[in-house]
């Protein structure tokens, strides 16, 4: 359009993932606080003179001045960074730990996948996203159990929450002792379909008290249980996104193959951390 220019609008956001674009460019993807999931380009950024190139790294929260239209109906669909203030940024803490490095890989990944449509208002998630990233960076929790919180949290949110207190085919309120991801999570013994699993009771109370917050149950239960707790929500969470994340597999759950993935314990892979390598 003859005489348009691009119009400014600031936000804060988290940093979800960047693309190298060009020589010297980055694509970087945001969920943002009152305008949802955005792409954007930041020029120059890769350069060692770039003024906020390093501010623009993943699990950074960031206040941002954006050029383009924020409802995404002229000009182009990737808006321009123009400026750009750190307000934490996460990622300079999480370097030297693998387990809450790769936690965070885990919980930016699942924040775009639950944002399917860009532009479109996600208050809540973008709150729950920051919190896990900011609960990582402290390092009041174990990694894992942050993370499933964020999982089993973030699938509430999209509608897709597991039951736990009933049978998740016929209502029946009560704790059952099967669980099947298909049939929407714990069922009783007349609902329970053929390979559905038998996690230990604890287990379900685990997932239970990361989804109500209660760190008391969540910080005493034993490693067996976490791993077990961890295999479900992650089959959950998949089932309903319909394809595997990528990160999933490189979170170290403290298990005896932990670090084994291609990246010794304390650094950080190619594949994680949201970053797209040549």
């Amino acid at each position: 359009m003859a005489g348009y220019r691009r119009q400014l609008y600031r936000d804060d956001a988290v940093v979800l993932r960047v693309q190298k674009l060009g020589e010297s460019d980055r694509i970087i993807t945001l969920l943002s606080r009152r305008h949802g999931r955005l792409r954007a380009v930041a020029r120059g950024v890769r350069r060692i003179t770039s003024k906020f190139g390093a501010r623009l790294e993943p699990f950074g929260h960031i206040d941002l001045q954006l050029a383009g239209d924020p409802k995404g109906q002229q000009g182009s669909s990737l808006h321009t960074v123009s400026q750009v203030e750190g307000i934490d940024l996460y990622g300079k803490r999480l370097l030297g730990d693998y387990p809450r490095y790769t936690a965070a890989s885990a919980v930016c990944e699942t924040a775009e996948r639950l944002t399917p449509v860009e532009r479109e208002p996600s208050l809540r998630l973008f709150q729950l996203t920051l919190g896990a990233l900011r609960a990582l960076a402290d390092g009041e929790h174990a990694a894992t159990l942050v993370l499933d919180a964020y999982l089993l949290r973030g699938m509430a949110l999209a509608g897709w929450a597991p039951a736990l207190a009933g049978c998740a085919v016929c209502g029946t309120p009560g704790r059952h002792r099967a669980f099947s991801v298909p049939a929407g999570g714990a069922v009783c013994l007349d609902c329970r379909p053929p390979g559905a699993a038998h996690p230990a009771p604890a287990t379900i109370d685990l997932m239970t008290a990361l989804t109500s917050g209660d760190w008391r149950v969540a910080d005493a239960a034993e490693n067996g249980v976490r791993r077990e707790c961890s295999g479900l929500v992650a089959a959950h969470l998949q089932w309903h996104l319909e394809r595997a994340l990528r990160s999933l597999p490189l979170v170290d759950r403290g298990g005896p193959a932990a670090g084994a993935v291609g990246t010794p314990a304390g650094g950080v892979g190619p594949a994680v951390a949201g970053v797209d390598r040549e």
